[in-house]
């Protein structure tokens, strides 16, 4: 018979081979996704590979949920609705009960047109589909509100701003640091509203390189929401404070999927574009602390409108940029 004792330590020691095997395992998929062989006394990855692993495996699931199939991008978006007047009968397109009153009976989204009870707009699910009709410009326009509205992986005017620079422009001296001419970046905006994917910024048009960089800049700023959006701004500056640069890598990494769909994809193409400027350092001579110094307060602001709060966080903008672009293969 065994005693409570000898009970209690074989339960130890079951319990000790049980974690271990569970580490071999957790180890084991991480050598998968890095594909190096890992000894049978089970091997230590080394941190950032770790990450490196995670972030593949990370990145691969976070895809995997952005597409339902190679035409439909299935970003979740939730509805933006404004109290409404109706003129005659309506029902409410959710609980299908009639709207009553003379004057505000509900609610109606002004990017797809649905229309709701004030109470039941609290419990419609984050299905909103933008109609065409009602994205009034590119410019200016929520970010996810385009890319459904369009249905696009990314906003129109990065992917082919982003392709034209990359055609003419990456050899040129001070990319995205100097400046175009205000108007004809002005020009290229109204294009893009008017005139949408159809919009002409070739060379032809266009010869300055600068007023395609100024305006794809412009595009960012402009958003209601910026890319690093304001719900994840503290963390990302909180990151960019700590002072171990793996710890730190892999807060940053953890931080960006928070995003929404929607700004994680066009902030990963955006920083595989940058990634190949850095590439072109000896012509262009833009490194990744430079196009930091460009793109911090472009793709990041504080959610309160604080000009101290701006110029403190400014170098950790700067930073965050900077390992998003010098760490994109590991990070997307």
């Amino acid at each position: 018979m065994f005693s409570e004792e000898l009970w209690l330590e074989n339960e130890k020691k079951c319990a000790v081979v049980r974690k271990s095997k569970q580490g071999r395992k957790r180890q084991e998929l991480l050598a998968v996704a890095l594909g190096v062989k890992v000894g049978v006394k089970g091997g230590f990855l080394w941190p950032p590979l770790k990450l490196f692993a995670c972030s593949q495996i990370s990145s691969l699931v976070r895809r995997a949920a952005l597409t339902h199939n190679d035409n439909h991008f299935n970003y979740e978006k939730t509805h933006n609705f404004k109290v409404h007047t109706f003129r005659g009968p309506h029902w409410c397109e959710y609980c299908a009960n009639f709207m009553w009153g003379l004057i505000a009976q509900g609610v109606r989204c002004s990017d797809c047109g649905l229309n709701v009870h004030k109470q039941c707009s609290k419990h419609v699910p984050n299905d909103c589909q933008p109609d065409l009709k009602r994205i009034k410009k590119v410019y200016c326009c929520d970010l996810t509100t385009l890319v459904k509205a369009h249905n696009t992986q990314r906003p129109m005017v990065v992917d082919i701003c982003i392709r034209e620079i990359e055609a003419r422009g990456l050899k040129s001296e001070g990319l995205y640091r100097v400046s175009g001419f205000t108007e004809h970046i002005e020009d290229v905006k109204m294009a893009f509203d008017r005139d949408g994917e159809k919009a002409d910024i070739s060379a032809n048009v266009y010869p300055d390189i600068n007023i395609i960089t100024g305006a794809l800049k412009l595009y960012f700023r402009d958003l209601p929401i910026p890319v690093i959006t304001y719900d994840t701004y503290s963390k990302f500056i909180d990151a960019a404070k700590i002072s171990n640069a793996d710890e730190r890598l892999e807060a940053v990494h953890e931080v960006l999927m928070l995003l929404p769909p929607a700004h994680y994809e066009t902030l990963r193409y955006l920083m595989i574009h940058l990634k190949k400027v850095t590439m072109n350092e000896k012509d262009n001579f833009m490194n990744a602390e430079n196009l930091g110094i460009v793109f911090g307060p472009t793709l990041m602001r504080p959610p309160e409108d604080s000009t101290l709060t701006t110029l403190h966080d400014m170098r950790y903008q700067k930073l965050i940029v900077q390992i998003l672009i010098e760490n994109e293969d590991v990070l997307f």
